[in-house]
């Protein structure tokens, strides 16, 4: 099993993958340029791509600070339990060790953010924190270091850009696109302003369905126990069912961000859902098992450490 995850863990992503991601990225692009066409001819389509240019760079650089400020992290203490588990996986996957955050909130989730894996951070609630065990808690982190280890979190800060520079300049189209005597009118604008970001919103969505499965499986390796992750993915999924994420609700655009979607996310695999079904994923994970020696069995918390999280309302973030 070791060589077989030492081999997994140094592989590149695989070439279809890449290959379907770069395909959406593509599409994104031709919308802006194609909106930016329809406000202003090629001048107009050079503006559009100037703009969604500065908008990446924007959150290129800053998006990670915004969105954790956002969701009110905290950075957890170096010598805490979650960040011990962070800096062992990392170094097992043998990639930089991520900046390791705490969010003050009920349901059970965890996200990871940063433009390049050298300047990267996992944040994890304290619902998850409280309501997993070690195993489970370490499973989800091996998950959130396989989306930075796969830059995942770069290509998402540039889909959701590219996505709201869409819809801002579908919204522009409405209002000056009609006056350009491009020949769609009045009826085709507005139905570009209305279709245009929808199919934005379509293949932001569809890259992070794709996305999430590479990340379960390269952070099943990374724990080493598929197991655990799909425990954790099942555990997770029925707790946030019942518990809300006010922040989430207010920001939908960072659903796409966490584990489990924390906006009660479908069943299906449905094309305006931001993460595939928990079913598809824990079956993905359970048909690795056979690959791995260790026990299949999420190991259960011990009694005192459920006593002591009983007490402590946050025993993780102690030095």
């Amino acid at each position: 099993m070791t060589k077989c995850l030492s081999e997994h863990l140094t592989d590149k992503e695989p070439l279809l993958a890449l290959v379907k991601t770069g395909i959406l990225m593509v599409i994104m692009t031709f919308v802006v340029t194609l909106l930016g066409s329809l406000l202003g001819g090629f001048q107009g389509m050079i503006i559009a791509v100037l703009f969604a240019g500065t908008m990446n760079i924007f959150a290129w650089y800053k998006s990670d600070s915004l969105v954790l400020r956002m969701y009110k992290a905290k950075l957890a203490p170096t010598q805490s339990e979650l960040s011990k588990i962070v800096r062992s996986l990392s170094r097992k996957a043998k990639m930089p060790i991520p900046k390791v955050f705490i969010i003050d909130n009920s349901q059970p989730n965890a996200f990871a953010t940063g433009r390049n894996p050298e300047n990267s951070s996992v944040a994890a609630t304290t619902g998850l924190l409280k309501q997993l065990s070690k195993e489970e808690i370490s499973a989800v982190m091996a998950h959130e270091l396989a989306h930075i280890k796969n830059r995942d979190t770069t290509i998402m800060v540039i889909t959701a850009t590219f996505a709201g520079a869409i819809s801002m300049l579908a919204n522009f189209a409405m209002f000056f696109g009609s006056r350009r005597g491009n020949g769609i009118g009045i009826i085709g604008t507005i139905a570009l302003m209305i279709l245009a970001p929808m199919a934005a919103s379509l293949v932001q969505m569809a890259i992070s369905r794709g996305r999430e499965y590479e990340a379960d499986r390269i952070g099943a390796e990374i724990c080493g126990n598929p197991s655990w992750l799909a425990s954790a993915l099942e555990s997770i999924q029925r707790m946030a069912n019942s518990l809300d994420n006010d922040i989430a609700e207010q920001n939908p655009s960072t659903a796409h961000m966490f584990i489990i979607n924390p906006l009660h996310a479908h069943k299906h695999d449905r094309l305006f859902s931001t993460h595939p079904s928990t079913e598809n994923r824990v079956a993905a994970l359970k048909a690795m098992e056979p690959n791995y020696q260790s026990s299949t069995s999420i190991p259960k918390v011990s009694s005192s450490l459920k006593k002591k999280r009983k007490q402590d309302p946050n025993p993780w973030s102690k030095n």
